[in-house]
């Protein structure tokens, strides 16, 4: 039981820097700043930077598509792009 608490942590991990790191590449790509951005989302600042930085513990369903409004992509794109960066044997739960 450990062992699946633990990979499962990992998994989280590094799902929330996958996520991360793609809101920060949109974001550099669009030369905008943080500061930009959370106000166009209506976040704060250090909402936003949290996500970004990975250091979020479970963003919630709102605060991506807030993300993704302001990036002004849709946010189905932005959870694709995270879908295909971990790949298909990705999993939270370790069942695929």
């Amino acid at each position: 039981m450990k062992i699946m608490q633990e990979l499962e942590n990992k998994n989280k991990k590094l799902l929330y820097k996958t996520l991360g790191m793609i809101i920060k590449k949109y974001r550099k790509e669009q030369q905008k700043s943080v500061y930009e951005l959370a106000a166009v989302s209506s976040m704060s600042t250090n909402s936003w930077n949290r996500v970004e930085k990975y250091t979020s513990l479970d963003p919630s369903f709102t605060t991506i598509w807030k993300i993704a409004e302001a990036l002004d992509i849709q946010p189905h794109e932005l959870i694709k792009e995270v879908y295909d960066k971990l790949g298909d044997d990705f999993s939270l739960s370790g069942i695929i």
